[in-house]
């Protein structure tokens, strides 16, 4: 059999569906994005006929990217949803070179959030019925590793999946693996585990294409003075903080506050690592959250923060994004939790565009992908008030499997004209994609991107995934939870119940 994965082709290249990255319960689709899933899988079926190809070679190549993504921007504008949009030509559902020149796309990709875990020995041994749970998750459907074995499925969760995934069924130039806000005993990836993903990588002469974080949860005992040894141990590119996270649902704490805030900050400044990666916005499950889990994802401590520190670069991980809201235009107000508050801790602290906060997309493009016309206003504001050198990309995969559909999405958004227009958001010209899919994130990693860029297009993790694409079997799978079942397997696997 040609494929492996999907053989009847019955699942669409561009993922839009319920599932989560694990730290929010799934959310349901609305009706527009129900409908437009049900129109991209009718208008495959019709093209793979027209072209003489079966739904999963079709659905595989580029035109099938083009004919689903075509689809969507069908259903949403029948949905009166029209102020953001998938830019390709009608002929590029049928044509491949009109495809190729919408999604085959050659910009540096550098994704500053990855997660794996390792779910074999360590968590084998004490809880059976958790090994077990996994087995309702969507990842572990992967069934590329092992899967006739026992415990085959667990290798879903793996480094190994998580290569494949990254670097060869997606666009992914350099990606960096980071954390969860866990204790130490209960972490699902560990900071040996991570480094030994990264030297998978490496040996796969992927040279410095996996960078990892350090993680530290401040209210946790003894995590700041940890800092200088997980550098020196490990040589982390940046640091992993949760500011509405406690092991023990006590209060959160804020980057600008004395107990916590500031002892990390100089800490980080005194490690030589001045990059601290803030996750912001999207609700933590009841397992980690703190007594005002949604309050403490705001980001109105952002601003002080980096005005008080202007040596240190905060990347607001998600941008503060809320599940729970739709996006509009921003407008001045109290604005406590989504991505407005992050906005306005910015102008309240006079930050302008381009200074030293950044806002990263892991998540909250993947839930954006659904709507286009929230998309332009969440995407507007970040590039007008963060700064379109300071908006940069993650996909928190391998949770939401291949993060290429996310790529592709991107590789063709566009705000309207009339959006732009009204509210002053910027064209996404190639020039701004560019700089958001990799170069803005060189910078506070220390990543040159002219050097990346010359050596990474032949070392042997590019030659590997050419050769594979001559004849690519993706799975076309989101690996995180869909429903609230899989959802609380996960809090299981965790270590809570």
């Amino acid at each position: 059999m040609r494929f492996r994965h999907d053989p009847d082709g019955a699942r669409l290249p561009i993922k839009v569906d319920t599932t989560t990255n694990g730290e929010f319960a799934p959310r349901p689709l609305d009706k527009s994005a129900r409908a437009a899933n049900a129109l991209a899988s009718e208008k495959a079926g019709e093209h793979a006929k027209r072209a003489g190809l079966s739904r999963r070679s079709f659905l595989t190549s580029t035109c099938g990217a083009a004919s689903t993504l075509l689809a969507f921007n069908e259903a949403h504008a029948a949905a009166g949803k029209t102020g953001g949009f998938f830019d390709i030509p009608q002929v590029a559902a049928l044509e491949r070179a009109a495809a190729d020149a919408s999604l085959a796309g050659q910009e540096f990709i550098f994704d500053i959030q990855g997660h794996h875990v390792n779910p074999l020995e360590r968590w084998r041994a004490p809880s059976m019925f958790t090994a077990m749970g996994l087995k309702f998750m969507p990842q572990s459907r992967c069934d590329y590793l092992d899967p006739d074995s026992e415990w085959g499925h667990m290798k879903c969760f793996t480094g190994q999946a998580f290569a494949k995934e990254m670097f060869l069924d997606s666009d992914t130039d350099i990606a960096v693996l980071t954390f969860t806000p866990t204790s130490y005993e209960d972490m699902p990836l560990t900071d040996d585990e991570a480094a030994a993903t990264r030297e998978l990588v490496q040996a796969m002469d992927g040279n410095h294409r996996l960078l990892v974080h350090g993680r530290v949860v401040p209210n946790i005992d003894g995590d700041i003075d940890r800092m200088a040894e997980l550098k020196e141990q490990w040589d982390v590119s940046a640091w992993k903080t949760y500011t509405q996270a406690s092991v023990d649902g006590s209060e959160g704490w804020w980057l600008d506050d004395e107990n916590y805030g500031a002892p990390l900050i100089e800490m980080a400044r005194q490690t030589g690592v001045n990059v601290i990666c803030i996750h912001k916005g999207l609700p933590l499950p009841v397992a980690f959250m703190t007594k005002d889990n949604r309050l403490y994802g705001g980001c109105r401590d952002v601003g002080k923060a980096a005005k008080e520190n202007p040596d240190i670069d905060f990347i607001i991980y998600h941008s503060g994004y809320d599940i729970k809201d739709k996006d509009g235009p921003f407008e001045p107000g109290d604005h406590r939790i989504g991505v407005d508050s992050l906005i306005q801790s910015l102008v309240e602290n006079e930050i302008p565009p381009n200074s030293n906060v950044y806002a990263e997309l892991g998540t909250t493009w993947r839930y954006l992908m659904r709507d286009p016309q929230e998309a332009a206003h969440v995407m507007g504001k970040l590039l007008q008030y963060v700064g379109e050198n300071r908006v940069v990309w993650g996909t928190d995969s391998i949770w939401y499997g291949s993060p290429q559909d996310q790529i592709q999405a991107f590789r063709t958004f566009q705000i309207a004209p009339e959006f732009r227009e009204q509210y002053g958001y910027p064209e996404i010209t190639p020039q701004l994609r560019a700089k958001i899919f990799g170069l803005n994130a060189t910078k506070p990693y220390r990543v040159s991107a002219d050097v990346v860029q010359e050596y990474l297009g032949s070392d042997m993790v590019a030659r590997e995934r050419e050769n594979y694409r001559n004849a690519p079997d993706p799975t076309f799978l989101t690996y995180g939870p869909r429903t609230r079942r899989e959802f609380l397997d996960l809090l299981r696997l965790k270590g809570h119940s």
